[in-house]
């Protein structure tokens, strides 16, 4: 363990976090940002790398992949610690500062942003009969490489936001693209499914996949059931399956830490400055939970300035927050 001490800690490298790193470098901060995955960019850049977002500020659109190296860039403007495949195993209180033990060495900092999202993440895997004998090319959980729905006949299983935008995403690539969902109704933006019932995609709902079956052409068979109804079926025969059921997401590692910060549904109670019951240990992103909480990007990017200012007028009380550009008079 060496003896410097960083002001700020931040544990979770996606967007959130890497923005998170610049503010902190905005304010001259000596930080760090600690990410357990071998490059930043957290859950967009792992499962959403091609999805598009709607709801970053001044981008129309802009791809997962994009916004992630956007962020790079910005982030590679101030001087930080970025350590990748580090996991943080325990954060304890060490006198006036915090201990942050990883499965590769000790640093000692005076504030923590916890940024991890939901934590650890999996897909919800697809139950049905047959699913074992479906290959991995045939089933999928993320649409990463594009190039793989070229000129496919592709089924989409899910109703949120995620499975609308990767169906919508494949409509130019794919020849054609089906979206199922065991309900009529849609959980997505008013607008994307607006965007939907006007493209080509075709609307299997409501269904629900009972079992899989191999074909000829390399093609999978999905049987679905109408939902409600006994004896109501359909075959559509397909060379991909992308289920987007979401994701089975913990925090269990910090369950393990020897702070005990209050939790709320697997996610971290704050106060309105962010900071959790423990002083200066702050979370932003879906890891905060706070009453009107909306779990998008857009709003994890505006609770970074919020934590920051408030750890560095904590720490520094004599330090003005800069005026920066941005600033309205």
């Amino acid at each position: 363990m060496s003896d410097e001490i960083y002001d700020i800690t931040i544990i979770g490298g996606g967007p959130v976090g890497m923005f998170a790193g610049f503010y902190a470098g905005l304010r001259t901060a000596k930080f760090q940002i600690i990410e357990s995955l071998s490059e930043l960019g957290g859950q967009v850049n792992a499962l959403y790398p091609e999805k598009t977002i709607l709801d970053i500020p001044a981008y129309p659109a802009i791809s997962g992949r994009d916004l992630v190296a956007n962020l790079k860039k910005q982030l590679a403007t101030m001087d930080g610690d970025i350590k990748l495949n580090q996991t943080v195993v325990n954060v304890e209180k060490d006198d006036d500062v915090f201990k942050v033990t990883t499965n590769k060495g000790i640093t000692k900092t005076k504030a923590i942003v916890v940024a991890v999202g939901n934590g650890a993440f999996n897909p919800r895997k697809l139950s049905a009969d047959g699913v074992e004998t479906i290959s991995d090319q045939q089933l999928v959980y993320t649409a990463s490489d594009l190039d793989a729905f070229k000129n496919k006949k592709v089924l989409v299983a899910g109703g949120g936001d995620s499975a609308i935008d990767q169906a919508l995403m494949l409509e130019d690539i794919a020849d054609e693209v089906y979206l199922l969902h065991r309900r009529n109704e849609f959980r997505g933006l008013e607008h994307t499914v607006n965007l939907l019932k006007q493209s080509s995609v075709k609307l299997v709902t409501p269904y629900l996949i009972k079992s899989l079956e191999n074909v000829d052409n390399n093609q999978v068979r999905v049987h679905a059931k109408k939902m409600k109804t006994d004896d109501e079926f359909i075959d559509i025969d397909v060379d991909k399956i992308l289920v987007n059921y979401g994701f089975i997401s913990n925090n269990k590692d910090m369950q393990g830490w020897n702070v005990d910060i209050e939790e709320d549904h697997h996610a971290t109670k704050v106060d309105g400055n962010l900071q959790t019951n423990i002083k200066n240990i702050y979370a932003v992103g879906d890891q905060a939970k706070y009453d009107g909480k909306q779990t998008i990007i857009a709003t994890g990017f505006g609770e970074v300035p919020i934590t920051i200012n408030a750890i560095m007028n904590d720490l520094y009380p004599g330090n003005r927050a800069p005026i920066h550009s941005t600033q309205l008079s």
